[in-house]
């Protein structure tokens, strides 16, 4: 608990979440997953998703560290 993560897509309009609780179901782990700038919006996921590099990085990654433009550049 406590690791932070970024999301590749905007989730629930944003990006940084925070695991704040975790829950174990049979053999399948779940993450509970914070957004870090709205602490209204949160959800679950297998916590297996979370390594997936086309969907989430692990930490608090900027746009560019994620190799993307800013959104107000004009590509």
């Amino acid at each position: 608990m406590g690791s932070k993560w970024t999301a590749k897509e905007s989730t629930f309009g944003w990006r940084h979440f925070e695991v704040v609780s975790r829950k174990n179901q049979g053999e399948m782990v779940f993450a509970e997953l914070v957004s870090s700038c709205d602490p209204s919006v949160s959800f679950w996921v297998n916590a297996k998703t979370l390594r997936d590099r086309q969907l989430w990085h692990p930490g608090w990654k900027s746009l560019a560290e994620q190799g993307r433009p800013p959104r107000d550049t004009k590509v």
